[in-house]
């Protein structure tokens, strides 16, 4: 027993030397405490991160330390402490601000970072940990959405794999026209091009929302033209994540809430979760690090239809005795006698549920004292459900009253599957930096549906059915030489390097059901008295199972047709690229910065782009920038080779419409000119100032893109005379189970005018910090020019480019945008306000009639948060704290009472006030 009270008590002993000691203290600037600034050893043996108070804590063994205190555009600082047993030490850090601004950044210039207002080029620069603190959005894109006026993003509905993969706009311009990187490495776009009615049509984007939030510590989106530094798709600008490094803290926090709306469906609806944690640890003793993170996400759907004003029943579905039923509308007196309302039928109108999880790690290793090797990547996982249009027992042709008595809602599930690995190694070389990287990518997403049938195989039909899916992999390789002469002028920063891009892009089929027609047939001949002789080929163009309305039943799987073989591809082509880039610091104000980049594709040739930006100091007030470039974008794999057949709701009515790739037989009968690259060009130049607390920056644009990459309208059967041409377009439709055909092509050049305006402020005031930013933008792109189409389509420009598409582009989502953010920290709490504003979008229609616009609205989002110590935080808030919903649509935009509000035209979504709370750890 006594032996035990020893080793009790040297375990106690042994405890108190090793954690009863404290380092504690505070890091600020000389006006406010620095909430998240980094305090570690200086061997990263001990690490932590401040309170929103500046406040920080560390518990250590007794002995000599040197500590540093390090923040984003802060100079880093170091100080040495001894503490003894036992002891509580205090030791304060006040930081200055890097050339006396506060944010520092790497994105937009090849030589050292500098501040935003000093960029030749606008960068904003986000803090994710601020933001994810007291803001009620919880994904990247909603977080820019309503932080980023120049960013546009919103969730779609009714749209397919697009109502789960958001797209996103910058500056106006396509998801397809911005670049994303993740640490200054190239990030792989999606594997989905936007086919159905949202922003975006016919491009393809990178999917933002894979990256958890906890794995970022800032965002820097370049609103420049910067194709000849980064890569010539970089049109409309560049969004450069940089991830989380930090050591010896985990991170957490957990938000929860739901959209508590005066059309939440019973009171609420659209529950959503969120969980996010990140823990780092230093690796060996000469700075290195292993940061992870995670994140979990469930979202539930929402719906904010209208009840079904169309017809749901016929007088097939319920035959009058003694009577031949001719299609005569019986819908009241059968929803009486089933008991059923308007409503049961109106389907599912907002956001699709959503549920799936990440892991992301940041890691680098020093390896000399010249060199380390880094890592990054991760792997992010999503499983969704969206629902399609409800399937009517009216509907014939695509239903089966055995199976479905009451008709269907098909529900379109996605797997979605994101990768991504970049390891490196860089340092220097003599007076030369050097950095040399592989970066790989991959996106999949597998296509189900669900609560569906195969009308063709009347009472035989499976309900669900795989439908196949599609893959993206890019592989990037870089090497990259940079050098500062100090001696030259006040400096010269000079930079060259190369890249080799290879990707690959797959449509895989799905199960035979899914796409197959089992009504179709061809004839072989004739019997001995005169009737054909028929084959079952789903080629066929005879039709063999009729619905009693005696039209043809549908095939495949209803709402989401499967990928047929004829549909898969696995294609690929590679990219190699040179850059230089000279960047000449005259005097401490003047700068001019030229780079070129000349890129060759193995498919679409050779480009050269340049550009020239420029700075001038006039004073610390006051400073001007500008900037002139060219761009250049080959047409995705995706628009190159994607063909499928989907189902498309277009003026009331579902349509079957294939997409041909340009190569094919219809695309040549019909006139459709082969893909070519986009270019582009691009002015920028603004003015930047600093005031007292006070900090401006204005910025107006110009962008020319010449032959944009656009999704053509649907070309449909002539069953009126039809020439032999024509007549071989109807029979390739039918083999495609299709009615309509739509393409990929250079159709219209456009022009974009914008300006961006920011002023932000920041001062003590009533014992805590104010902080508050105006920020807004206005872009506009109008198409310029004729239609360039070919002789076989005269007369058929308002199809190849049609009004939808015009508005897609121009006005379905907002020019204008602003939002005014006020935040007050005093002592242990918090507070955030926001205004938003969403100017106004027009409905993207073809039918002039019903373009309707739809006004500007302001949208507040609120919080209170209250830190219980450094380690515990709660926030409770809500988004759209006053329930405010877009105009509503008119009759004819209503999808026969489906749609109360525009699913084409989306400023911020409908789902009405959303409230959370949200608990943040720090450990």
């Amino acid at each position: 027993m006594n032996k035990i009270y020893l080793m009790t008590a040297i375990v106690l002993a042994w405890s108190y030397q090793t954690y009863g000691q404290t380092i504690q203290g505070t890091v600020r600037d000389r006006f406010q405490p620095l909430a998240g600034a980094t305090v570690r050893t200086i061997d990263q043996s001990a690490g932590t991160s401040a309170d929103a108070n500046g406040r920080y804590e560390l518990q250590v063994s007794p002995g000599t330390y040197t500590l540093v205190a390090s923040y984003i555009g802060y100079e880093p600082v170091q100080k040495n402490i001894t503490v003894a047993a036992g002891e509580t030490a205090t030791l304060d850090f006040e930081l200055t601000a890097a050339q006396n601004l506060n944010e520092v950044v790497v994105v937009g210039s090849r030589g050292a970072p500098r501040s935003q207002l000093t960029t030749p080029v606008p960068v904003d620069v986000i803090d994710i940990r601020e933001v994810t603190q007291s803001a009620p959005q919880v994904t990247l894109n909603q977080i820019l959405n309503y932080v980023a006026p120049s960013f546009t993003s919103n969730t779609q509905t009714l749209a397919d794999g697009t109502d789960h993969i958001d797209p996103a706009s910058l500056r106006g311009l396509g998801p397809d026209q911005v670049l994303v990187l993740i640490n200054g490495k190239r990030r792989h776009t999606t594997s989905l091009v936007n086919i159905n009615g949202s922003f975006g049509k016919g491009s393809v984007g990178t999917d933002l929302n894979a990256i958890p939030t906890a794995a970022i510590k800032r965002v820097e989106i370049l609103r420049d033209g910067a194709s000849a530094q980064y890569g010539s798709d970089a049109i409309a600008g560049v969004i450069n994540i940089i991830l989380n490094d930090a050591v010896n803290s985990l991170d957490a926090n957990v938000t929860t809430g739901a959209y508590v709306s005066k059309n939440s469906e019973d009171g609420m609806d659209g529950e959503n979760v969120q969980a996010n944690a990140s823990y780092g640890v230093p690796l060996g003793t000469n700075g290195g690090f292993l940061n992870l993170s995670g994140s979990y996400d469930y979202r539930n759907y929402t719906d904010r239809g209208g009840d079904y004003t169309g017809t749901i029943f016929t007088d097939y579905n319920n035959p009058f005795p003694g009577e031949v039923p001719t299609g005569v509308d019986i819908t009241e007196q059968e929803l009486a006698r089933r008991g059923l309302d308007r409503d049961y039928f109106s389907g599912r109108v907002g956001q699709s549920a959503n549920r799936g999880g990440s892991l992301f790690f940041n890691s680098a290793v020093p390896v000399t004292e010249e060199a380390e090797i880094y890592a990054f990547g991760g792997l992010n996982l999503r499983h969704g459900e969206g629902a399609a249009f409800y399937r009517t027992p009216a509907q014939l042709t695509q239903t089966n009253a055995t199976i479905y008595p009451n008709g269907f809602l098909p529900l379109i599930v996605t797997d979605n599957r994101d990768q991504s690995l970049a390891v490196g190694i860089r340092g220097s070389l003599g007076e030369w930096k050097v950095d040399f990287s592989n970066t790989y990518g991959q996106n999949a997403i597998d296509f189900s549906v669900e609560n569906t049938m195969n009308a063709s195989l009347l009472t035989a039909s499976p309900t669900s059915f795989e439908a196949g899916g599609y893959a993206f992999t890019q592989n990037t390789t870089n090497l990259d030489f940079s050098r500062f002469f100090k001696d030259v002028m006040s400096g010269v920063n000079v930079a060259f390097g190369a890249e080799h891009r290879y990707e690959n892009y797959q449509i895989i089929a799905g199960e035979e059901a899914s796409y197959v027609n089992y009504g179709k047939a061809t004839q072989v001949g004739t019997d001995a008295a005169g009737n054909p002789i028929l084959i079952p080929d789903p080629l066929g163009t005879v039709n063999t199972r009729f619905a009693e309305n005696g039209s043809p039943f549908a095939g495949g799987s209803q709402s989401f047709p499967g990928f047929s073989p004829a549909n898969a591809v696995d294609v690929a082509r590679t990219s190699v690229a040179a850059y230089g880039d000279v960047e000449l610091n005259f005097t401490s104000r003047f700068l001019l910065d030229a780079a070129a980049r000349f890129e060759n594709y193995s498919d679409f040739g050779s480009t050269l782009n340049g550009k020239l930006a420029g700075r001038y100091i006039f004073s610390d007030a006051l400073t001007w920038r500008g900037a002139v470039s060219t761009g250049f974008r080959a047409p995705s794999l995706h628009q190159q080779y994607y063909s499928a057949t989907s189902t498309i709701f277009t003026s009331g009515v579902f349509v079957e419409s294939g997409t041909f790739t340009n190569d094919s037989r219809v695309a040549n009968l019909l006139g459709i000119p082969d893909l070519k690259q986009e270019t582009s060009y691009n002015y920028s130049t603004g003015l930047t100032s600093r005031f007292g607390d006070f900090k401006l920056t204005v910025d107006g644009y110009y962008i020319r893109i010449n032959n944009r990459v656009v999704y053509t309208g649907q070309f449909g059967k002539v069953t009126t005379n039809p020439t032999p041409q024509e007549e071989e377009v109807n029979r390739l439709l039918d083999q495609a189970n299709a009615g309509t055909a739509r393409f990929f092509t250079n159709a219209i050049d456009t022009e974009t005018r914008g300006i961006d305006a920011v002023l932000t402020y920041s001062t003590d005031v009533g014992g805590g910090r104010f902080t508050g930013s105006l920020a807004g933008t206005f872009a506009k792109t109008n198409m310029v020019g004729d239609i360039h189409s070919s002789a076989l389509l005269a007369g058929r420009e308002s199809t190849y480019f049609d009004e939808a598409s015009r508005i897609y582009l121009e006005s379905a989502v907002p020019q204008t945008k602003g939002n005014l953010t006020l935040s007050y920290d005093m002592g242990p709490w918090d507070f955030f306000l926001r205004n938003a504003y969403f100017g106004k979008v027009q409905e993207a229609t073809n039918t002039l009639t019903a373009q309707d616009w739809y006004s500007g609205k302001v949208v507040t989002d609120v919080s209170v948060g209250y830190t219980f110590n450094s380690n515990l935080k709660l926030s409770i808030g809500a988004n759209n704290l006053l329930d405010v919903y877009p105009d509503k649509v008119a009759a004819a935009n209503s999808g026969t009472g489906r749609f109360v509000y525009s699913r084409s035209a989306q400023q911020y979504g409908y789902n009405g006030r959303f409230l959370f709370t949200r608990l943040v750890f720090n450990l």
